[in-house]
């Protein structure tokens, strides 16, 4: 069973282990530290554990220093990213105010161990399959009543980018809802706004023509699945779409 709390989903072993250490947290006065790649839900678990302290970004060095003489609790993302880490650890300190912080699993300082009594990793979702499942149902949900739209989410054929983690999955998720049911016209706006920014070499038409070609040999490629086939459907001679396919091969998928 997945449980959504302030959009962490716990449907794996790992993150329930880590949405257990963020409740215990909630009941204790020490700071911690959560690391993880982007989008694995660090901050949801910082903004479960202290839902009423400020928030911040560790590269607002000066507003950090100005909050902490003015509050008891703040939440810290990106710790990494300070420019004067130390300065802003001191501070924590002499100010007795309670730190939850995220940061890079690989991020390193020689302070961390003085200042934070508990820290934990979160896992990427390639080592979290049972999460991906229930992160494209709720981002799925999420789109279905954002577009108005109530097509079951169709898993066949799917495969989740899970480059940057939940933040590559949703946006993978709200554009496959997105251009389900998008008209000609519509699509049309699109590349036209796309290529109205792209626009300026001598040579435009030729380096736009993937956008075109790709898709349709894409496309074709699956639904008729052999060259032979889609060359007879598109009209054109094998050796004609051969040298397309060799054109576009960084653009089309591969088997």
């Amino acid at each position: 069973m997945a449980v959504d709390v302030t959009n962490f989903v716990t449907a794996s072993d790992a993150s329930n282990q880590a949405f257990k250490t963020a409740t215990l947290l909630k009941t204790l006065n020490v700071n911690a530290l959560i690391t993880g790649e982007i989008g694995v839900g660090k901050s949801s678990l910082a903004e479960y554990i202290l839902p009423d302290a400020p928030t911040l970004d560790a590269s607002l060095h000066d507003e950090i220093i100005t909050v902490l003489g003015n509050t008891d609790k703040i939440v810290i993302y990106n710790l990494e990213h300070s420019p004067n880490l130390l300065k802003v650890l001191e501070s924590v300190s002499a100010n007795s105010v309670r730190l939850i912080a995220t940061a890079k699993t690989s991020f390193v300082h020689e302070r961390l161990d003085e200042i934070f009594s508990i820290k934990f990793d979160i896992p990427s979702l390639a080592q979290r399959p049972e999460d991906v499942k229930a992160l494209i149902q709720k981002f799925a949900q999420e789109a279905s009543e954002l577009f108005a739209c109530k097509k079951e989410f169709n898993f066949e054929g799917f495969t989740p980018d899970i480059t940057l983690n939940a933040k590559s999955l949703k946006r993978q998720v709200m554009m496959n809802y997105l251009l389900d049911d998008i008209t000609d016209k519509e699509l049309m706006h699109i590349m036209e706004n796309y290529l109205l920014a792209k626009l300026g070499s001598n040579s435009d038409y030729r380096n736009f023509l993937y956008l075109y070609e790709a898709p349709l040999i894409n496309a074709g490629l699956q639904k008729y699945k052999s060259q032979l086939q889609l060359a007879d459907r598109l009209g054109l001679n094998r050796n004609t779409l051969r040298k397309k396919i060799a054109e576009n091969d960084k653009y089309l998928y591969k088997d």
